[in-house]
């Protein structure tokens, strides 16, 4: 295994990490083996936001009697109420829900205390400046959380993180499809060589630039899109990616440190673990890329963004997103609904007007989106 720095907070990570969402939804011997196969592989960093009594537990025996070989990144801000997760800023929520976290992984410190998803401007001010990042920052000083991190899935919110100098590293959705904005024409156009962004937006080519000039170490989350990048008929690049190849798309940011995959199984570790032995043509990811059909966008939302403004202020690609992301998995995550629910317009506030279709390069049916978002997520 492969150790980065992770920023400037002198960690030391594993570039496969262990992303323990998907384990609250397995047995307790289930979550001992996908540990113990990590562990014995060399990963050394774990993420739990999940706030659920029995996942908690069950990752706190699996890593009994080795609770010193963790980077363990534990949130701030979410919580168990009446038998499911809420995401709140409610301190009375706060406090409870995080002293359970310690109490359940059997640990009386977590090494990257996370800010829990903010991915609202407004949102981010409002904690960073009250009481919310004032315990997390009365956590750090006791010694109690080692490094103050925040999760987001929104570029602008991550730029003000990093320029803050009160964040130290950041939880971030990087994968080709959330990165990539690709051009109604040939793919190819994309990769035009190593003098441009190698096909990035913008924005997000420029937040990782940031993040590694600021020392502000990334993990990543989503590297996979829920799994949508390995289908060729759900990908919005018409070809199937392998996980090696979505790994490293992921480490070949600037910033990146660790790639937090989901595993529901051993098999599923041993899949992301196959990066470390891979050859150079296994990683190869751009070939891939521009080999796609010309016309593997039409009608696949891309989440570039060039439907916008909605009248109604939707956030259509995040919609899409998240609908996109519900669609791969047999049940609809918590996470999923929760993210969801906290954008400040939904699909439920589509009038049909159609403006966003006409603006669509991609000929993507955008009401028929909307319409289908409102029913996953009622």
């Amino acid at each position: 295994m492969r150790y980065r720095d992770l920023g400037k907070t002198g960690l030391k990570v594993s570039e496969i990490g262990l992303g323990a969402e998907w384990l609250e939804r397995h047995s307790t011997q289930e979550v001992k083996a996908v540990v113990e196969a990590c562990h014995q592989a060399g990963i050394n960093i774990l993420d739990c936001w999940m706030p659920g009594p029995q996942v908690r537990s069950d990752l706190g025996a699996a890593i009994a009697g080795h609770r010193q070989d963790w980077i363990i990144q534990g949130h701030l801000g979410s919580t168990w109420q009446n038998g499911q997760y809420v995401r709140t800023r409610a301190m009375d929520k706060v406090i409870p829900a995080f002293e359970d976290l310690l109490e359940r992984l059997g640990t009386d410190y977590i090494d990257l205390g996370m800010i829990h998803y903010v991915d609202e401007i407004e949102e981010y001010h409002q904690v960073m400046n009250g009481e919310f990042f004032a315990y997390a920052r009365s956590l750090q000083q006791k010694g109690v959380i080692r490094h103050i991190g925040l999760s987001t899935h929104n570029p602008a919110v991550a730029r003000l993180a990093a320029q803050s100098g009160k964040i130290e590293m950041l939880l971030f959705s990087v994968n080709p499809a959330f990165d990539m904005m690709p051009s109604p024409g040939e793919v190819g156009e994309a990769y035009s060589g190593p003098g441009g962004t190698d096909g990035v937006i913008q924005e997000r080519a420029q937040l990782y630039r940031l993040c590694e000039r600021q020392g502000v170490g990334i993990t990543v989350m989503k590297g996979y899109a829920g799994g949508r990048l390995f289908d060729e008929k759900r990908s919005p690049f018409g070809v199937a990616l392998t996980p090696v190849q979505c790994i490293h798309y992921a480490l070949t940011r600037p910033a990146v440190a660790s790639v937090l995959a989901g595993y529901d199984t051993v098999e599923h570790v041993k899949a992301a673990l196959a990066y470390e032995t891979a050859s150079e043509a296994e990683k190869d990811y751009a070939s891939a890329l521009y080999d796609a059909p010309r016309r593997a966008y039409s009608g696949q939302c891309t989440y570039c963004g060039h439907c916008q403004p909605c009248p109604s202020g939707i956030d259509i690609a995040m919609v899409n997103k998240l609908s996109d992301l519900a669609e791969m998995q047999d049940a609809l995550p918590e996470s999923l609904r929760e993210h969801y629910r906290a954008l400040k317009h939904n699909a439920s506030d589509c009038v049909e007007c159609g403006g966003c279709e006409k603006r669509c390069p991609f000929g993507v049916k955008v009401i028929e989106h909307m319409r289908k978002a409102k029913g996953i997520f009622r």
